[in-house]
């Protein structure tokens, strides 16, 4: 008897994609001879690695910098409770290992940036973007692009998820011809600001999975198009058929001023910079007239009581139950955790209406507003005063909700 192409046991294994139509043994050869580098091991990354490992693809790439995280296990399905604190490219390897012994695995535990780009995505056939930021996704299709490899990308917040794959075929756009221009770091939300329904990343994730099968396998049709869903839409996919290549793009057009080098290139500056830090813009002190600790050290009160019940937000709660406490987050956010006594305006109906928002001015001459990192409330203390309504004290919370927990109540819940 002849050879066989695949070792004995993957008839079995892979027996019940083989006998599809546009698969059989030749398309079975194929994966097990086929990369893919999958950038990224988070929500998106972890369903994408676990049916590209199921389906037989021979070598798997894996880059992320990051460390696993209590938060992460929602939706981050190869991690596990006991493995937080590893690095996600060596927990999800490991949990790769346990579904198809026979993959190759190469992780690769650093950032992807543009110096090292290059010599990391090469020697792998697909590249998926399972990255959460902009100047990532340019940093890997400008990679993609000139190394003339299709990027399967994918996005996902709150309740929907984008998928789409670039520099395919002879004419599929890059990330560049359909987002020339970044969007301003503010605006670019993460999940930890916007929130994310883990079974959303895992759909996403199992279609980037998808695709890079079909164009292993050759059955996507190469035409470029994207796949928008929407969990709560009655119709929950649509597909969008894509423009062709914008030929005066400066990535893959033939036409207009080129960029240079991806080396040169700086992305996070190209991208407006990064990404704001929510938490330590909530923490600055600022004006002690317009913002309040949570809690005050003795030290920090140079060990005179007033300065204390003058400075910190829990000895005037405790002082003084006439004070108002204005909370500004969503209702949602509210209703999982809130403290006793405090009022709900989300931010942007007091925004909206400052004037009458707010406690009557006889009921009491002291308001506070917190939120959940101390972000909001400043941007509600500064519309307060812009309007004109209000002549008592008004502060906001350094830090916000968290740092309530931090200082003063560890089992006030953090989410």
């Amino acid at each position: 008897m002849a050879e066989l192409p695949l070792p004995l046991d993957d008839y079995k294994r892979y027996g019940r994609q083989m006998i599809l139509d546009g698969i059989s043994l030749p398309g079975q050869v194929k994966l097990q001879q086929a990369s893919v580098v999958v950038v990224g091991a988070g929500g998106l990354g972890c369903p994408a690695l676990q049916y590209l490992a199921a389906a037989g693809v021979g070598t798997l790439g894996i880059i992320d910098h990051d460390v696993v995280e209590l938060s992460n296990l929602q939706r981050q399905i190869l991690h596990t409770t006991d493995r937080i604190g590893m690095q996600k490219a060596l927990s999800a390897a490991q949990a790769i290992k346990q579904i198809n012994e026979r993959t190759k695995i190469i992780t690769h535990t650093c950032a992807i940036t543009s110096e090292n780009a290059y010599a990391l995505l090469e020697p792998f056939d697909i590249i998926l973007d399972c990255t959460d930021n902009a100047p990532t996704r340019y940093l890997l299709s400008d990679t993609a692009v000139a190394l003339h490899k299709p990027l399967v990308s994918g996005a996902a917040q709150k309740f929907d998820g984008q998928l789409c794959t670039y520099n395919l075929g002879e004419d599929g756009p890059c990330y560049r011809c359909l987002f020339p221009n970044p969007p301003s770091p503010e605006m670019a939300g993460s999940c930890q600001e916007l929130g994310i329904l883990g079974a959303v990343t895992g759909i996403i994730g199992n279609l980037q999975a998808l695709e890079a099968i079909k164009i292993i396998t050759g059955l996507n049709v190469g035409k470029p198009s994207m796949l928008v869903f929407s969990a709560l839409s009655p119709t929950p996919f649509r597909s969008f058929k894509l423009r062709s290549r914008r030929e005066s793009c400066p990535a893959c057009g033939t036409e207009g001023k080129k960029q240079g080098s991806i080396r040169e290139t700086d992305y996070v500056a190209f991208c407006g910079g990064p990404r704001p830090d929510w938490v330590s813009r909530g923490l600055k002190e600022g004006d002690p007239d317009r913002r309040i600790q949570a809690k005050v050290s003795l030290e920090t009160a140079q060990n005179r009581v007033a300065d204390i019940v003058r400075k910190e937000l829990k000895s005037i709660l405790e002082s003084k139950p006439e004070a108002a406490v204005i909370d500004v987050r969503s209702r949602m956010e509210f209703g999982i955790c809130h403290l006793p006594n405090s009022i709900n305006i989300p931010i942007q109906e007091l925004v909206a209406n400052p004037q009458a928002c707010l406690p009557n001015e006889a009921e009491t001459t002291e308001t506070y507003i917190i939120c959940r990192l101390g972000n909001d409330s400043q941007i509600a203390v500064d519309a307060i005063q812009s309007a004109g309504a209000r002549t008592g004290v008004l502060k906001d919370l350094v830090g916000g909700l968290r740092a309530w927990t931090r200082d003063v109540d560890p089992n006030f819940p953090v989410y």
